[in-house]
Formats: C-alpha cells, sequence, structure tokens
C-alpha cells in the first residue's frame, strides 16, 4: 500500500491547512463540518481540540503547528477578536505568510461582514476595547493583523 500523495512530502508533524477559529462561535457548527470535509479529501488538517485555560499564552505546539502548515484558514466570527488566543494565533500565521514560506492565510468570515473585522467596528471595535485595557501593546499588534 503506498502513502497518500499528501503526505509523502511534508514532514512528520507537518500539516497541509491549520484552522483559526473561535470555538464557543463555529466549532460545533461550520468549523466541524470544514474539517471533517478536508479530512474526508486526504488533506491532513490541524485543529485544536483542546480548550486554552484562561490565561494561559499560544503554546510551543500551537505555534509549530501554525508554522509548519502549508496553508493556514482563519474563520472569522463575532466573537473572534474576543479572544485573545485567536489574535495570537493571526499574529503568527501572518508573520508565517511575511517570512515568504509560501504559507498562504485564507480568510473565511462566518456570520460577519468583513468591513467589520476589516475597519475593527462592532464586536471587533467591543472586543479591542476591553483588551486595551490590560494588553494595550499586545493590540496593537492584533490590530495591525487585521
Amino acid at each position: 500500500m503506498t502513502e497518500p500523495e499528501s503526505s509523502k512530502s511534508r514532514t512528520e508533524g507537518a500539516y497541509d491547512v491549520f484552522l483559526s477559529f473561535r470555538g464557543e462561535d463555529t466549532r460545533k457548527k461550520f468549523t466541524d463540518h470544514l474539517y471533517t470535509a478536508l479530512v474526508q479529501a486526504g488533506i491532513h488538517t490541524f485543529r485544536d481540540d483542546n480548550e486554552l485555560p484562561r490565561g494561559e499564552e499560544i503554546s510551543d505546539h500551537l505555534l509549530k503547528a501554525i508554522q509548519e502548515s502549508k496553508i493556514s484558514i482563519v474563520v472569522f466570527s463575532k466573537g473572534y477578536a474576543s479572544s485573545r488566543w485567536c489574535l495570537n494565533e493571526l499574529v503568527e500565521i501572518l508573520e508565517c505568510k511575511n517570512r515568504k514560506t509560501g504559507q498562504i492565510a485564507l480568510p473565511i468570515f462566518y456570520d460577519i461582514d468583513p468591513s467589520d473585522v476589516r475597519k475593527q467596528t462592532d464586536s471587533f471595535s467591543e472586543a479591542f476595547d476591553k483588551h486595551e485595557e490590560r494588553y494595550k501593546e499586545k493590540v496593537k499588534e492584533w490590530r495591525k493583523g487585521l
């Protein structure tokens, strides 16, 4: 039996696709369906199934998964910006994309207007106002990422 073509060219642990999403908003809806479709198509996909305890920083395992992925799909939803975890993932995804590694970043807008993300209005504005109180420097980095 031969290996699927998609797994021959990747190193151990590398992913074809990394999914970044706000679990509360999309896990049991859109993201589960997207993940299932990708896996059924033979695409090696990373989806974080473990909820990160509040206050924890992005893990080395997660950073490595982002860095070794060929494509990152960011599922923007109304609550995406309320998660520091999601915003930190986004910053790492964009850093990988900008390093000229060939990584592709694809945005998906789930139940949110793309202009709310781009202009940081509505739920994104509210989330950043809350973050601003505790994470002033990080907020600048997150805003730039969006």
